[in-house]
């Protein structure tokens, strides 16, 4: 038995949980198309014949805007330290910018094996990708690998190349276990999605997600999920001419629960205005966003 932890870092919107739910073959994170989806710390859990891998899916890393933005780079960063193996993630359709240089310095200044993740090679030529790789050659990354994570192209190989670095041989997880996540962060998270896929581009950075009661009976399971928004307009738009965008939410995102728990789900959804509560430490902590030092 070989195991190990691995990070999964990188900028927003490069494909990480994408490529963390490819890898676990289930669904542990939340993706869509905007950027800073990833909020939380996620841990999936990736089982071989003779191998447990435990992948850390952090935040994107970008310049914060807010107490919020400085707490996730916090978190992104502090993840990069007492692993096996990071996995930098890059898009290869978006080049290589400023940011990316800049991640890819900090990141290869710790003494952890990096491989480079190229991602949505799907998107590029050959030859763009070939002229990829020669740029990242620059760059002292342990290995370098292309694949999709949407179309799950060149991820056994990657799976495989991980395994070199694996250092444990301890079996972390029981085999049905494939992430850490406990069920109301997963149900708020689902919640979450639904509201990003289904809301314009400037709205879901206003919002955030909190379970708040969560009840199993026999053969169905009451859940209770707080949508928190800073304005009240907002929240207009999130509840939607007479309760129809609320409703689309609440069925998509019980759809997945069910398909989740494996039993029907109640679900009651709660939209609140905390103003501005990106920039207060109290509802951060409440909500679920932790300081690391």
């Amino acid at each position: 038995m070989k195991s190990g932890f691995v990070s999964i870092v990188g900028r927003p919107n490069v494909g990480k949980s994408t490529l963390l739910n490819s890898i676990i073959e289930h669904k542990v994170a939340i993706t869509s198309n905007v950027s800073g989806t990833t909020r939380n710390i996620i841990e999936g859990i990736y089982h071989g014949n003779d191998t447990q891998i435990i992948f850390v899916d952090t935040p994107g890393i970008a310049k914060p805007l807010n107490k919020l933005g400085k707490v996730l780079n916090k978190q992104a960063y502090a993840l990069t330290k007492d692993v096996d193996l990071i996995l930098l993630v890059v898009d290869i359709s978006s080049g290589i910018g400023k940011g990316d240089k800049f991640l890819m310095e900090n990141v290869l200044k710790n003494k952890i094996p990096v491989i480079l993740v190229i991602n949505k090679i799907d998107k590029v030529s050959k030859e763009t990708l070939i002229m990829a790789i020669n740029e990242y050659k620059d760059y002292s990354f342990s290995e370098i690998v292309p694949v999709s994570a949407k179309e799950y192209d060149n991820i056994d190989h990657l799976i495989e190349v991980i395994k070199k670095y694996l250092k444990d041989n301890l079996k972390y997880y029981d085999d049905e276990i494939i992430t850490s996540s406990s069920i109301p962060f997963l149900a708020s998270e689902f919640v979450r999605e639904k509201l990003l896929q289904n809301t314009t581009e400037e709205i879901p950075h206003s919002i955030t997600c909190h379970t708040t009661n969560i009840e199993y009976k026999k053969d169905i399971v009451n859940i209770n999920v707080d949508i928190i928004v800073d304005k009240q307009n907002i929240k207009k738009i999130i509840i939607g001419h007479e309760g129809e965008m609320l409703k689309k939410v609440g069925i998509l995102a019980r759809k997945d629960l069910e398909e989740m728990l494996g039993k029907q789900v109640y679900l009651e959804l709660y939209v609140k205005v905390i103003e501005n509560w990106k920039d207060k430490e109290k509802y951060l902590k409440e909500l679920g966003f932790f300081d690391y030092e």
